[in-house]
């Protein structure tokens, strides 16, 4: 009696669950106004954008290599960038290394603030300050690497095995040292392939800030938009998606190695 209880509780659950899905979905398309028929409505309009892009402007890839080596440039500085400035907030954020809330509440709460803030929207806010270019988009790259990177390392941090730590404190090493040697050898690799999976978002991040006035690929990729040049579009989209591609490729091997 007691198995078939469990099992009609489990299958009550899995309904009640199922029931809470699909209102949650039909609030969300309500409030969205999203209809089947509108998306099957716009479908010929989707197919004839596409013919349009065809074939490629192929002419076009040599024209465009510049801003996407800068794109690239731009993701490589921001994400290192962030990555350095994580590292300190990662150890004052983690209650392991901290043992103060005073301390690491606040640190904290910075990490999660700025992960509030999307990539675009940052961007926007320093093209006015520091103009339109690549220093506008490294700087919105960099913070936006600094809250991924230091959210993911230092729960690392905190799931580090304990015991090298407590011998090290027995032994009377410093604090300095116990981090050195106690923290960083356990977080090392985790922190690396953090720092790579970050770097391939921001290959994807960097290539549309340029909408913004940001520099790099994305502001080639607004121009030809605007400009209804739409087989120049189709020639910057496959060039990105192939550089996307290899970054993730060789960015994977490199994560397998560390893990």
């Amino acid at each position: 009696m007691d198995a078939l209880k469990k099992r009609r509780l489990s299958l009550m659950k899995r309904l009640v669950t199922l029931i809470f899905i699909i209102v949650i979905l039909w609030a969300s398309s309500l409030g969205t106004e999203v209809s089947i028929s509108s998306l099957m409505d716009g479908l010929p309009g989707m197919g004839s954008l596409f013919l349009e892009m065809l074939p490629p402007d192929w002419s076009y890839f040599s024209y465009v290599t510049e801003p996407m080596l800068e794109t690239i440039r731009m993701a490589v500085i921001g994400t290192t960038y962030g990555a350095i400035v994580a590292i300190p907030f990662a150890l004052l954020s983690s209650r392991n290394v901290v043992k103060w809330p005073v301390i690491y509440f606040p640190f904290r709460f910075v990490m999660n603030l700025i992960r509030t803030i999307p990539e675009l929207l940052l961007a926007a806010l320093f093209v006015p300050v520091l103009g339109i270019g690549d220093n506008a988009g490294i700087m919105a790259l960099s913070v936006f690497s600094f809250g991924v990177i230091a959210k993911l390392a230092y729960e690392s941090i905190e799931a580090i095995d304990n015991g090298p730590l407590e011998a090290m404190t027995a032994v009377g090493a410093n604090k300095i040292q116990w981090i050195f040697y106690g923290v960083v050898p356990q977080v090392i690799a985790s922190f690396v392939s953090y720092t790579l999976y970050c770097f391939e978002i921001n290959v994807r991040a960097a290539a549309i800030l340029g909408y913004v006035g940001a520099g790099g690929i994305g502001l080639y990729l607004n121009n030809t938009l605007k400009l209804f040049q739409y087989q120049r579009v189709s020639t910057i989209i496959i060039y990105t998606l192939i550089v996307v591609v290899i970054i993730d490729m060789i960015s994977n091997k490199c994560r397998e190695k560390l893990i």
